[in-house]
């Protein structure tokens, strides 16, 4: 899959940063990308994205130094800069891009209010599909960053294709402060979201897939709309020297001879199987993206990436069958493709889940904080009224 990513503000510009470096790294050539900003410093910090790719707006406004977690301002000055925004994507080129992210932060002030303008925008001038990356803070980086979480996401999920979240509540360690934890929570984003939009898109000199996914697969997926949430489990890739010392006929080839390497054949394929449910079962009960009631999500896609000889036609099916026993909807696409790693890794991408208890508790945030933004403005004016005057404002 090629996709355009645009970072949007500190968290969304430095995650894009990180998915051009893993694309450099692999040689995969599948991803695209700009970062945009009201913080100059923000943009100097970058080390992937090329400068010409980095885009300054609200000068005039803001002078460079970031609106803070101002989102009402965020969308202004994405609003009123938008042809200068849209005008670098066309300069960076789209005519081979399969979908458009847009991937914020969505606590702070340019990425959370600034992502569903932008979103607007690019459905509006182009025929791909527009989705989001949204991240949603942990309850202790502030009351204020849910209350801008909860107002973007709520106008985000209306705008975009599909939104796919990551909580950071849900992935900080225990006794580890949101700050020191950025890095790895961006690593995160990156490995899981990596492997899913690469699908298609791998060297061949690895060969093809036996199932291939390809764009129009998760195209197909997130059609539904509303969010999204995504699994993932990997498991090291044994040895072929390990693999004969641990078969259950290693050492026994030349004394029973073709039959016998046929049954173990039989038997290797059958590992390969279970294995394959085995990672699928723990990438969609273990830590999604966004923790939620995985069976009320609508469709799913299941995704299987590692060497050539450890991918399985019935490991898949079987493991796609699981997951639509256990899903609200009927929709299951699932297949694999081949790279060069170590690693056999599955994705499970959970479409349009109907039941997330984060983002309950965040629009439950969004009201109280408004309901006592309105009652301190009463507060305010009885106060005027009666001549006495506040002593702070």
């Amino acid at each position: 899959m090629r996709v355009f990513f645009i970072g949007f503000g500190q968290a969304g510009g430095k995650i894009v940063d990180m998915f051009i470096e893993q694309d450099k790294k692999l040689g995969t050539n599948s991803f695209r990308g700009i970062a945009v900003n009201t913080a100059r410093t923000d943009l100097m910090g970058l080390k992937n994205i090329e400068m010409k790719d980095r885009i300054l707006i609200g000068q005039t406004m803001v002078k460079g130094h970031g609106v803070g977690t101002d989102n009402v301002t965020g969308a202004r000055v994405t609003a009123d800069e938008i042809d200068s925004i849209i005008s670098a994507i066309d300069t960076r080129g789209t005519h081979d891009v399969d979908a458009f992210v847009i991937v914020a932060g969505l606590g702070g002030g340019t990425g959370s209010g600034g992502s569903p303008v932008l979103a607007r925008h690019l459905k509006r001038i182009y025929r791909e599909p527009v989705y989001a990356i949204g991240i949603i803070p942990a309850p202790e980086e502030g009351r204020l960053y849910s209350y801008n979480a909860a107002r973007s996401l709520t106008t985000l999920v209306n705008e975009a294709d599909n939104t796919f979240i990551f909580d950071n509540s849900a992935w900080k360690n225990e006794g580890e402060s949101v700050k020191t934890a950025f890095q790895r929570l961006n690593n995160e984003v990156v490995r899981r979201f990596g492997v899913l939009f690469r699908a298609g898109e791998v060297s061949g000199r690895m060969g093809v897939g036996e199932m291939v996914v390809d764009s129009s697969e998760i195209i197909n997926t997130l059609r539904g709309g509303g969010i999204t949430s995504v699994g993932y489990a990997v498991s090291e890739v044994l040895s072929k020297r390990s693999k004969q010392q641990k078969g259950i006929f290693g050492g026994l080839k030349d004394k029973f001879g073709p039959k016998k390497e046929a049954n173990e054949q039989v038997l290797m394929g059958e590992d390969r199987s279970a294995k394959i449910v085995s990672l699928v079962r723990r990438a969609m009960l273990g830590r999604l993206t966004l923790p939620c009631d995985y069976s009320t999500a609508e469709r799913a896609l299941v995704l299987l990436a590692g060497p050539p000889d450890e991918m399985d036609r019935k490991g898949v099916e079987k493991a796609k069958s699981w997951v639509e026993e256990n899903i609200a909807g009927v929709e299951v696409r699932g297949g694999d493709y081949p790279v060069n790693s170590e690693y056999v890794a599955v994705v499970v991408m959970l479409a349009t889940v109907g039941n997330a208890p984060r983002i309950k508790e965040l629009l439950d945030i969004a009201k109280e904080t408004k309901e006592d933004v309105i009652k301190s403005k009463e507060k305010k004016s009885s106060m005027f009224e009666e001549g006495i005057e506040p002593l702070f404002e």
